[in-house]
């Protein structure tokens, strides 16, 4: 009962200011920065590490700046979410524009029926994930981690599913897909893969950001094991509020590829990505909780 109650709270109180037009809702970012980066200092220690780490070459005022601007694009971020409570499809469509949709038609001509499509937390991943309806009849799923707090968890299914898309809870993932599969079920399946493996799924590392990195494999073992073609969403900034995302074919026949080649593409696009724009990645993450001893 008591999550339904706190479900009801939280979800009346986002919709209330999804209500609010995007200008509006940028101003009350530029207060929420100022709170979660000056006064709460929201994980500001694990922020500046990981900058740290990560460009070495960079002075200590160039790195401030970057610190300030992820802040900003982090509360960007939180009102971006808040507005999928109450945004129209083709507002959201041509806010997180998919550049290249006709790459997932093309290849259904070919015969694939199932494809993976990885990404990571970058720009806005929430409007991308639920909002790519714009594949000629393919099912969107996207694969997620359940939240700990149940309210947050239902509030954040229901705003990445409200326009036809689909979760697959993240134990599920190879049972759900093999059935896609084998269903021959038009669809497409999103990873964000750039989060750390488990400490019992250390299976690949490679140099990324300057630093030993372990990567998910998942997402290639998954591929491998049904030869599902694999697709990488270049996402970028055009400017506040708006996003491109560019679609590069990995491979359309991932059997025929060297094991981890598909992991070690993925990293070195998800890299470039940043480096791109290094405000626009998500910096709270504690991306490297594991050395190379910790699966040996």
């Amino acid at each position: 009962m008591w999550n339904k109650i706190q479900y009801a709270l939280i979800y009346s109180w986002v919709k209330i200011h999804a209500l609010l037009p995007m200008r509006a809702l940028y101003v009350l970012s530029d207060i929420l920065y100022v709170l979660v980066y000056r006064i709460i200092r929201y994980r500001v220690k694990v922020v500046r590490k990981n900058l740290t780490n990560s460009f070495p070459e960079k002075s200590e005022a160039e790195l401030l700046k970057l610190e300030r601007e992820f802040y900003h694009h982090f509360a960007d971020y939180i009102v971006e979410t808040i507005k999928l409570a109450h945004i129209s499809l083709e507002e959201l469509q041509r806010r997180a524009y998919l550049r290249n949709p006709e790459l997932v038609d093309q290849l259904m001509a070919e015969g694939h029926t199932c494809f993976i499509l990885l990404m990571g937390h970058y720009g806005n991943w929430e409007w991308f994930s639920g909002s790519t309806s714009r594949f000629k009849d393919s099912r969107i799923y996207q694969i997620y981690r359940p939240l700990s707090n149940k309210a947050f968890d239902q509030l954040f299914i229901h705003l990445r599913t409200q326009f036809g898309s689909y979760g697959i809870k993240k134990q599920d993932t190879v049972r759900e897909v093999i059935q896609l599969k084998k269903d021959k079920t038009p669809c497409v399946v999103i990873f964000i893969a750039d989060q750390t493996p488990s400490r019992n799924n250390l299976h690949y590392w490679t140099t990324f950001l300057n630093q030993d990195s372990a990567i998910l494999t998942g997402p290639e073992r998954l591929a491998k094991k049904l030869n599902l073609p694999v697709i990488f969403l270049d996402t970028k900034q055009v400017k506040r509020g708006y996003y491109t995302v560019d679609m590069k074919l990995l491979t359309d026949h991932p059997k025929d590829t060297p094991d981890n080649w598909i992991t070690e593409q993925y990293a070195r696009l998800m890299e470039k990505c940043i480096l791109r724009n290094p405000a626009g990645w998500l910096w709270t993450h504690k991306r490297w909780k594991y050395n190379r001893t910790d699966n040996e």
